[in-house]
């Protein structure tokens, strides 16, 4: 399971599957993704997609790079999904997350 996680961790934005992290992990799709869920209470999607985000909040508070570049960088085909998905885990869009963090940082 660890290995399956660490390469989560490693590159989010990879379309990861349960097939590809049950294989590193040496289990069936079905004994992994039972793993996985009791592990983190997740699902891979909603497990995956929930780093990806909180690794965006940190790059929007931290970093330099448009809104566009950081959803290409974790895996995102647009910026629209990529907002979307943003809006859904964090409950706030991506430019009110930055302007947020700028806003308390005063």
């Amino acid at each position: 399971m660890s290995a399956a996680l660490g390469a989560i961790h490693a590159d989010p934005a990879f379309p990861w599957t349960v097939e590809d992290l049950a294989t590193r992990a040496g289990m069936s799709r079905s004994t992994f993704a039972e793993r996985l869920r009791k592990r983190t209470g997740e699902t891979l999607i909603a497990y995956l997609t929930r780093w990806r985000m909180m690794l965006a909040g940190e790059k929007l508070i931290h970093g330099r790079d448009t809104v566009a570049r950081i959803a290409g960088s974790l895996g995102y085909g647009s910026e629209h999904a990529f907002n979307t998905a943003f809006r859904r885990v964090m409950g706030i869009s991506p430019g009110r997350h930055a302007r947020a963090a700028f806003d308390d940082a005063r």
